[in-house]
């Protein structure tokens, strides 16, 4: 398996985080609970502190809505 690191490990977390919001954003039917549970937790395992977590959550947000938080 592909070693990730660097730029494209903080690529993958910042993926990971817009992919979580998006889906929570995403009413009804089409909101793939599992999946985001499971990309949390990949997530997690992947960012060493709730600093960094963070970090990522606020990215996300401003990446998904275009608004600073």
């Amino acid at each position: 398996m592909a070693e990730i690191r660097d730029r494209d490990l903080h690529l993958v977390k910042k993926a990971l985080a817009i992919a979580v919001l998006a889906i929570e954003r995403q009413p009804g039917p089409f909101q793939s609970l599992s999946d985001q549970a499971d990309m949390k937790a990949l997530l997690d395992r992947l960012t060493p502190s709730d600093t960094m977590l963070a970090h990522y959550a606020r990215s996300a947000y401003i990446a998904v809505t275009g608004e600073p938080d």
